[in-house]
């Protein structure tokens, strides 16, 4: 494959594991009792920062002459995901540490596509700092989940 090309698949690579996020935390609120409302609006809030990530990468795969993943299409690894935490949550009584545990796999699977997207050589550079900084931000909200989880842990 050409470069712009490959550019072009890791792109998409990366608009599908924020596809895979938006999809689990929209799974997530669905998943938590009328009480954790607090949970709700954060899930709420990294859903739209997904969709704003995932933008940004989009009009980049179309400056290159590419043609963005549709909203629909999903990593592998995130259909794994979402089909787990299908069964864990039948067994699990919707319970919020349940949630959140899932919520850190699918987050610690976003860090790890972010990796392997910065990995790459065939990124430029311009790119690899966009890159960069999306998996800052979602790296803070990889850490966030992880407190709130381990609160969970500590609790019970």
């Amino acid at each position: 494959m050409e470069p712009t090309q490959t550019t072009i698949g890791i792109l998409n690579d990366l608009i599908e594991i924020n596809n895979d996020r938006i999809i689990g935390y929209e799974k997530a609120i669905q998943e938590l009792k009328d009480g954790d409302d607090e949970l709700k609006v954060l899930f709420a809030t990294m859903i739209d920062e997904s969709r704003q990530v995932r933008m940004a990468l989009g009009t980049e795969v179309q400056a290159l002459g590419g043609e963005m993943e549709s909203g629909t299409s999903t990593t592998n690894s995130g259909k794994i995901y979402k089909a787990w935490m299908d069964v864990k949550a039948v067994f699990s009584g919707h319970d919020r540490k349940t949630v959140l545990n899932n919520c850190e796999f699918g987050e610690d699977a976003a860090q790890k596509a972010y990796d392997a997207a910065l990995l790459s050589e065939d990124l430029p550079a311009y790119l690899r700092e966009m890159v960069s900084k999306q998996k800052h931000i979602l790296k803070r909200s990889h850490d966030e989940i992880k407190s709130l989880r381990d609160q969970e842990r500590a609790r019970s």
